[in-house]
């Protein structure tokens, strides 16, 4: 057995209450939708204030809520463009051109592969198990079930006298 990490929690050993925390951190994203969808900076926003508030109840919510977190920055980075790219061709009369029409299908289908990831790890996450994004999932991980080296001791080197 690797000592490096904290050992994954089994869905036995995980209360509702965590596992709805870890479901919660998926879900909150699309009520966030509803509210920010002219303004995709508070998608990211209500992720970050949910991983705060959340981090500290265990390591099975700690990880979804900074999963939920981390992927949600490459989505909210592709509608920011977006919204910026349609509010100047809005007003300052621009055409739509291919470029702008073929920005926004590859953000749809980058929001709509975001969604289905979403609802699959807000399901796992229900019936307490880990769910890895690709990419996201490995940095959540690391983050957060790798043991912290608390026994390492710095020795300064000091001049000769």
């Amino acid at each position: 057995m690797n000592e490096a990490y904290h050992p994954i929690p089994q869905p036995s050993e995980l209360s509702d209450r965590e596992k709805d925390d870890a479901m919660g951190s998926y879900l909150m994203m699309f009520a966030s939708v509803a509210v920010g969808l002219p303004l995709p900076i508070i998608n990211l926003i209500a992720a970050i204030v949910y991983y705060y508030t959340n981090r500290s109840k265990g390591l099975f919510v700690h990880f979804h809520s900074l999963q939920s977190l981390i992927s949600q920055l490459p989505t909210t980075i592709i509608n920011a463009i977006g919204v910026f790219w349609a509010v100047r061709i809005y007003f300052f009369d621009w055409e739509l051109t291919d470029n702008f029409k073929g920005y926004l299908i590859m953000a749809l289908i980058f929001n709509l592969a975001y969604f289905i990831f979403s609802i699959v790890g807000a399901v796992k996450a229900r019936k307490g198990r880990m769910y890895y994004f690709l990419f996201f999932g490995r940095l959540s991980y690391e983050a957060v079930f790798k043991k912290k080296d608390s026994t390492t001791i710095v020795i300064q080197n000091l001049p000769p006298k």
